[in-house]
């Protein structure tokens, strides 16, 4: 076998994993326009809550953030971060919910 046909099939490979390493963070961002989280939240300040990357930084460090968020994020609370409420996102399917929750815990 030539030398020449494993890079051929190399390269298309880095291609394809550089791509989709750089696709999470503007389709996260996309979910959370998708699901109207930026008609609350903006990314590097408080709006109506609190922004994404405030989140990230007050719970970067707790092993059990992502699990907490995820049921914030779920079904609603108040008190976190101020007197508004968050209403709950029942509708917003679970898998969506958890790639948004990583996406804030990463913004930080």
């Amino acid at each position: 076998m030539p030398v020449t046909m494993p890079l051929k099939i190399l390269l298309p490979a880095i291609v394809i994993g550089a791509t989709a390493l750089a696709l999470p963070a503007r389709a996260d961002e996309a979910l959370a326009r998708r699901y109207n989280c930026v008609m609350c939240h903006e990314l590097d300040k408080k709006f109506v809550g609190p922004g994404f990357q405030e989140v990230a930084r007050r719970y970067e460090g707790q092993p059990d953030a992502a699990a907490m968020l995820y049921e914030k994020v779920r079904k609603g609370g108040a008190g976190s971060w101020g007197a508004v409420a968050m209403p709950p996102n029942r509708t917003v399917p679970a898998g969506d919910i958890r790639r948004l929750v990583d996406w804030v815990l990463k913004s930080g």
